[in-house]
């Protein structure tokens, strides 16, 4: 390793942290704001009740402009339990089980018919799923990615968006981790390498700024 230095610098040399070019046709990408993960009471989940709020409000924000809003959650049966490598790495994953209501989507979110729900088994929301054809068949062309865990699915997802060609922005107030180390460390990396950290703020006014498009469900 080298010797200690600032890490701005750093990256800055590296030339990392540079800011990405929004579209004009984005997406809002919920990830896994399910009960397995927004219910403190269970193991896989913390008090995420902030980020569910700051979500709402932006979602409601995109809704009343027709951005794309697509949920996500995690959702194993028995077979694909067996199957998986992570699940006997994060064994807390096995309770997310199809059905289940901890693979349900908070209720606080107001998730409405005609959002898409991409049912996935690993990290990314990309990995397995439909959800690059959604993204293609409205024609997206940035990701705003949200949800839970900062330094799980969120920093997976928003990795195979840049990879996938979108440019990605990140919500500080609408993703959530179980511990601040984790989920700050994930959005400095995010940040650097993969897209923009902002405000959710920021977002809304760069939603309010957009024309109007067609209900979701139309091209």
């Amino acid at each position: 390793m080298p010797a200690p230095e600032d890490t701005t610098a750093i990256y800055d040399r590296a030339g990392f942290g540079r800011r990405v070019e929004r579209g004009a046709r984005p997406a809002v990408v919920v990830v896994d704001l399910t009960y397995g993960f927004t219910d403190p009471a269970q193991p896989t989940g913390a008090d995420l009740g902030d980020v569910v709020r700051a979500t709402r409000e932006l979602i409601d924000v995109a809704r009343a402009g027709g951005t794309p809003v697509v949920f996500t959650t995690i959702a194993y049966d028995e077979g694909a339990v067996a199957a998986s490598a992570w699940v006997r790495k994060a064994t807390g994953l096995r309770a997310l089980r199809a059905g289940s209501r901890l693979a349900e989507v908070d209720a606080r979110l107001g998730r409405r018919d005609g959002e898409h729900l991409v049912v996935k088994h690993g990290a990314s929301a990309f990995f397995g799923t439909g959800l690059a054809a959604i993204l293609a068949s409205r024609r997206v062309d940035t990701v705003i990615v949200t949800g839970a865990t900062t330094s799980g699915c969120v920093r997976a997802t928003a990795v195979d968006a840049v990879q996938s060609g979108y440019p990605v922005l990140v919500p500080r107030e609408c993703v959530g981790d179980r511990a601040r180390g984790p989920h700050e460390a994930s959005l400095f990396d995010i940040d650097e390498k993969y897209g923009d950290v902002v405000t959710a703020a920021d977002v809304a006014s760069y939603l309010n700024d957009l024309p109007r498009r067609v209900s979701i469900g139309h091209p």
